[in-house]
């Protein structure tokens, strides 16, 4: 079984690393971040998820968004678990369930807000951690926050795909920067149930390729689907892409991971697998350069399973989740986030993983 190699030194980037927006939060994860090379210096565009800090246990503050005076301002809401117990299931530390919601339980709120925050490093391994949020939760759509960014590079843009949470649900939208320093929003480019979205970093016979997972009610499984666009706003020609297996690591759900990159036998993509009691792996498919709906290898076990304790143990554990890699000098670097809780690093050398997919 031929698998990553994990970091010496993981995790990389800790909740205690980052400082947070407001006195009155706390951060509780450092994770799922975008990856990207810019000038000299590797950009790692950090999910970070705050929660607000209560002094009472049987009260809980949840931060969000709301608007007020035209703007979206950044609102705590408490709860009292004893007094609203009735209407309220505060089982989960992740989401706050609504009671007698029928037989799918309903999310009424996140527990935190996450914004994305900008890490800088020269060697891709030490970064440094800025002290304020690069971009916060803003509009009807963010009222929830903003998760998983990933960033392709087209031209002289880095284009910035996230998930958008709010009571509409789970969105993907877009941004684009040239510098990291400012940015411009796009706005919605995938309506809910649908993220984990990878835009391939060039365009492929005339138009951009995305693979995206929207996630079915009653009929169906969350799958992987590719999807085509000549402007990266407007997406069509939606194509059933790869589907959860009947038994084993991938049988819960799928969707893409780290953005694809090319080598010369083939488009790489990095993606993550859940089961049915939702441990999360790391996989890989090789697709074909000219049609990547076209699968021409697939790695028949993980290249990355959680086994570390920051991976087995965290916010959410037994979590391995990959939004961005970078493949430079025939070594891939995964970045990946661990239990719902930290950034860590992992290594393949392409040959590596090239046995891996039985090539």
């Amino acid at each position: 079984m031929i698998k990553a190699t994990r970091y010496a030194h993981n995790p990389i980037i800790t909740p205690a690393d980052v400082k947070p927006s407001r006195e009155d939060l706390k951060v509780e994860c450092t994770i799922n971040a975008g990856i990207t090379r810019y000038n000299n210096e590797i950009i790692m565009l950090i999910r970070v998820a705050e929660s607000a800090i209560s002094e009472n246990k049987n009260i809980l503050k949840v931060p969000l968004m709301e608007k007020q005076s035209e703007k979206y301002q950044l609102v705590i809401k408490e709860f009292n678990k004893l007094d609203d117990a009735d209407k309220y299931d505060f089982s989960d530390c992740r989401v706050i369930f609504a009671k007698n919601s029928g037989a799918t339980k309903k999310i009424s709120y996140l527990t935190s807000l996450s914004h994305f925050r900008i890490a800088r490093s020269k060697d891709g391994i030490k970064f440094d951690v800025e002290e304020k949020p690069f971009m916060f939760p803003d509009g009807y759509y963010e009222t929830w926050g903003i998760e998983d960014p990933r960033i392709t590079k087209l031209g002289d843009y880095y284009y910035i795909n996230y998930t958008a949470v709010s009571e509409c649900g789970a969105a993907t939208a877009l941004a684009k920067t040239k510098d990291f320093v400012t940015y411009e929003r796009l706005g919605i480019i995938f309506e809910p149930e649908n993220k984990d979205v990878c835009i391939f970093p060039e365009k492929i016979n005339g138009e951009f390729f995305a693979f995206h997972r929207p996630v079915p009610n009653q009929i169906g499984t969350p799958d992987i689907w590719s999807a085509k666009s000549s402007d990266l706003i407007h997406w069509g020609q939606y194509k059933h892409f790869d589907k959860v297996s009947e038994s084993g690591w991938e049988n819960g759900r799928i969707g893409g991971g780290a953005v694809p990159f090319k080598t010369e036998k083939g488009w790489i993509e990095v993606y993550h697998a859940a089961d049915k009691d939702s441990r999360y792996c790391l996989g890989a498919l090789l697709l074909d350069l000219e049609n990547p709906n076209i699968i021409l290898a697939r790695t028949k076990t993980p290249i990355l399973e959680p086994e570390a304790p920051y991976e087995v143990e965290g916010f959410f554990g037994n979590v391995v989740f990959t939004c961005g890699a970078l493949y430079e000098e025939g070594i891939l670097r995964i970045y990946y986030g661990g239990a719902d809780k930290v950034m860590a690093l992992a290594e393949i050398p392409i040959e590596d993983l090239y046995r891996a997919l039985g090539i």
